[in-house]
């Protein structure tokens, strides 16, 4: 979400969208970026800021600290939210997100310099304990306002940690690809330790083949990058009964009128649903929709929109 207040954020997200979720603000900087953010989430890993850069840290540090305040900061802003609005009982579901540790790990440096992605064990230990402080905070949300959890993982950087083509301290030592079965094996003991329900976003071209190894997980993907190839997967995800949150909305104003969004972007979902053979009935039992990726860089006054967008196009395609 745009700027810096997470009370403004949270009275948007509420006001707007079937799946309200807790805000996540990249403009507040070091701490509150994506990368930031997952480090507060970390336990017993401390994470630095050095040279522009998370590195992981043999102590605590004022990066760690600042990270936790803002999500204790957001969490206060969400919960004093549902008490004035009188929330507390009537949403049954929200949404937390973080970077997942693919991402991380191809982000964050070891104390050397290099990736921490380029030392199995890190990794490891940095998906262990990312899983550990996000089921930490879905029970602090339950326990303040009353709602199941579901967790996003957002992976930008996993089909490069797939490729191996993460950006490595030398170019004389390159980074290895980790095996899409490797990739998968992780993410899956992961989603069994957070033990609720998981979608994986990226906004990246689809990796179906690693999608097909994920059975415990629904996907959030930009459709504005899927093609006629795509579909055969794709119905295949939806055949497994996965929940599939669709990113159509433009994360930026587009200059049009909201209305003449919303119904284009409904009869392009629709009409995808029908080359793909799909059932109307399953776009309101497996379909979520969504902006096409984060709207951090949008103003205040899009994200409203693009929220209310994605509501209003959802409700088109089921006819509700």
């Amino acid at each position: 979400m745009p700027g810096t207040d997470p009370r403004e954020a949270v009275a948007v997200i509420a006001g707007e969208v079937a799946l309200p979720f807790l805000p996540e603000l990249p403009a507040r900087g070091v701490g509150g970026d994506l990368i930031g953010r997952a480090a507060g989430l970390l336990t017993g890993i401390p994470v630095d800021y050095v040279h522009r850069t998370y590195r992981l840290s043999a102590s605590p540090t004022a990066e760690t600290r600042r990270a936790r305040d803002y999500l204790r900061w957001d969490l206060d802003a969400l919960e004093e939210h549902w008490e004035r609005r009188g929330l507390v009982g009537s949403v049954e579901v929200l949404k937390i997100q973080a970077c997942g540790p693919f991402t991380v790990a191809a982000h964050v440096e070891l104390r050397g310099g290099h990736k921490a992605v380029r030392d199995r064990g890190a990794l490891y230990d940095i998906a262990e304990s990312l899983a550990a402080g996000l089921v930490e905070q879905a029970e602090e949300v339950q326990r303040r306002i009353g709602v199941r959890v579901v967790v996003q993982l957002d992976e930008p950087s996993i089909g490069e940690v797939i490729d191996g083509t993460v950006t490595p301290l030398t170019r004389l030592d390159p980074i290895a690809p980790v095996p899409v079965h490797d990739v998968a094996e992780t993410l899956e003991t992961f989603a069994a330790q957070v033990a609720r329900p998981v979608l994986l976003h990226s906004c990246a071209v689809p990796r179906w083949e690693l999608f097909a190894r994920l059975p415990s997980y629904g996907l959030a993907l930009d459709f504005t990058r899927l093609r006629a190839r795509d579909y055969d997967p794709l119905g295949e995800i939806l055949d497994a009964g996965r929940v599939v949150a669709a990113g159509v909305v433009p994360a930026v104003d587009p200059g049009l009128a909201p209305e003449r969004i919303a119904d284009d972007l409904a009869d392009r979902l629709a009409g995808l649903g029908d080359r793909m053979g799909m059932p109307r009935s399953m776009f309101g039992e497996q379909f979520l929709v969504t902006p096409v990726c984060g709207l951090a860089g949008a103003t205040p006054s899009w994200a409203r929109r693009a929220l209310a967008i994605a509501s209003a196009v959802a409700d088109a395609v089921t006819g509700a």
